[in-house]
């Protein structure tokens, strides 16, 4: 694809970066924004630099926060004593949009896949345990909210394991209204919700 300018090739060669963003959409894109007012572009490289460098993660559940507890955690109207543990951020953002739940979460960051290098340390799986442990820890139950694929069920499994550390803590699985091999975030609202109302107690 030939460019009458290095500026719009380079800022087509950023843009087709994004996940599902061809060649064709970054220059429409592109083309786009070197249209638009200057204000809509500044604002939108502004936005964009804001968020990379000023964004932060909860330092409870490690969800994505302006703070350094995300509003989620610090809403004393939701329920502490349930724990939903999700996988992806965008987990977090799918259940919520459910308007089912009503208690907190843990993202773990990914799940475990021996293929792609990733096992039980590189995820949050210790700050998981060490909510649980202590006079101070208000959970009764946890809900392992994981995408049902093959990493998911090993992750989940494990989890199973270490959370049977904590007999006083109830063990939960979303409902499988999600099919196998699926990813949660593309599950429809109702599908969604219905798999957290009905989730099941696991048998220790």
């Amino acid at each position: 694809m030939e460019f009458p300018s290095k500026l719009i090739e380079n800022a087509v060669a950023e843009l087709s970066k994004l996940p599902g963003i061809g060649r064709k959409t970054a220059l429409r894109l592109a083309l786009h924004l070197l249209k638009a007012e200057t204000e809509t572009t500044s604002s939108l490289a502004e936005a964009l630099a804001k968020m990379r460098f000023d964004i932060r993660y909860c330092n409870t559940c490690f969800n994505i926060s302006d703070t350094e507890q995300c509003s989620i955690c610090a809403n004393p109207l939701r329920d502490h004593s349930t724990v939903c543990v999700v996988s992806d951020i965008r987990d977090v953002i799918a259940i919520e949009n459910t308007g089912q739940y009503q208690g907190v979460y843990h993202v773990l960051g990914g799940v475990i896949s021996p293929i792609e290098g990733i096992g039980p340390s590189d995820l949050h799986i210790e700050p998981l345990m060490n909510r649980m442990q202590g006079e101070e820890s208000e959970v009764k139950e946890v809900i392992l909210a994981i995408s049902p694929t093959m990493e998911g069920d090993t992750t989940a499994f494990y989890l199973t394991r270490r959370l049977r550390e904590f007999p006083e803590v109830h063990i939960s699985s979303i409902a499988r209204g999600i099919p196998v091999g699926g990813e949660l975030e593309y599950a429809d609202e109702i599908t969604l919700g219905r798999s957290i109302v009905e989730r099941q107690r696991q048998a220790r």
